[in-house]
């Protein structure tokens, strides 16, 4: 059988496959679906300093080949997750990542230096291109110098594997992969969702309650695997791909990309045993081209 264990920093993963934060609850939700145990990680919801009520609704909405969303990190609050949803959840053997998110540098730290005693936790993900809030978010993802002004203050609060989530919004993703790398990042994941907005043309409004929402699904992907190649390129540590991934195919591309694992997110809320058929892919591909790795076929394109 192929070894399809990954290294994200110094997180061993048991296979590239985790899922994207904001699709996968805090993974309880998926447990009479899927054996959690099997999965690579899970990165859990958008998690904030305070409670957050999130946008109002509407806040999602189908698109061709996609949706968008406008949730806005509706979350109980870092001292919640402590308290309730971390003992619940740490038996579970495969990693739990904390999406980590704020509207200020010092929200993004409160959070992190409630997170760093739980060793149990080996990571988390820096969440700087969320398109749905109004302070903070994709604000930081949106410059060289925003990016590295977090991901420095993340990486003195927080000792272990940090994972710094890129926009797409941007004009030149490589640099601003390079600028986290440069203040200790250990990995980046990319992309989050792309600004994107539909109109309902009978009532002459749009859909959405803030207008404008994030873009994910399937649309995305071609966009999600170029930006994954040139990041690749440009930083030496490992990149996390994810945008539209609907099965093994599709996260095959992105490791053939220059991804080292991969996050899977809204095909979640089509069928919850996706994550498992990709892995099972992922198994069989390997099988069947005698790759004794899946980590021979990073970065081949």
């Amino acid at each position: 059988m192929a070894d399809l264990r990954v290294n994200i920093g110094g997180l061993e993963l048991k296979n590239p496959v985790l899922t994207a934060s904001g699709t996968f609850g805090y993974g309880e939700e998926f447990a009479p679906f899927i054996d959690l145990n099997r999965l690579g990680g899970y990165i859990v919801k958008g998690t904030t300093i305070a409670h957050r009520e999130g946008n109002p609704y509407p806040r999602m909405v189908e698109t061709p080949s996609g949706m968008l969303n406008a949730v806005g990190l509706q979350n109980k609050g870092v001292d919640y997750f402590i308290e309730h949803i971390w003992p619940r959840m740490e038996a579970v053997e495969s990693p739990l990542i904390v999406n980590v998110s704020g509207a200020t540098v010092a929200d993004y730290v409160a959070v992190c230096e409630k997170l760093a005693p739980i060793e149990g936790i080996p990571a988390i993900e820096v969440n700087i291109s969320c398109p749905n809030v109004k302070q903070g978010g994709m604000a930081f993802g949106t410059s060289c110098a925003g990016a590295a002004e977090v991901t420095k203050a993340v990486r003195r609060a927080f000792p272990r594997t940090v994972i710094v989530k890129l926009s797409p919004n941007v004009t030149d993703i490589a640099s601003i992969a390079r600028a986290v790398e440069a203040e200790g990042a250990d990995s980046v994941s990319l992309i989050n969702t792309l600004m994107g907005m539909a109109i309902d043309v009978e009532r002459r409004r749009p859909y959405l309650s803030t207008i404008t929402g994030g873009l994910s699904g399937p649309a995305v992907r071609p966009v999600a695997v170029r930006m994954v190649w040139q990041v690749a390129k440009a930083v030496k540590i490992p990149v996390i791909g994810l945008g539209g991934i609907m099965n093994g195919r599709d996260a095959l591309e992105f490791i053939m990309a220059g991804a080292t694992a991969v996050e899977i997110g809204t095909a979640n809320f089509i069928d919850p045993t996706v994550t498992i058929k990709v892995i099972d892919y992922l198994e069989d591909y390997c099988r069947r081209h005698d790759v004794a790795s899946i980590s021979s076929l990073r970065g081949i394109i």
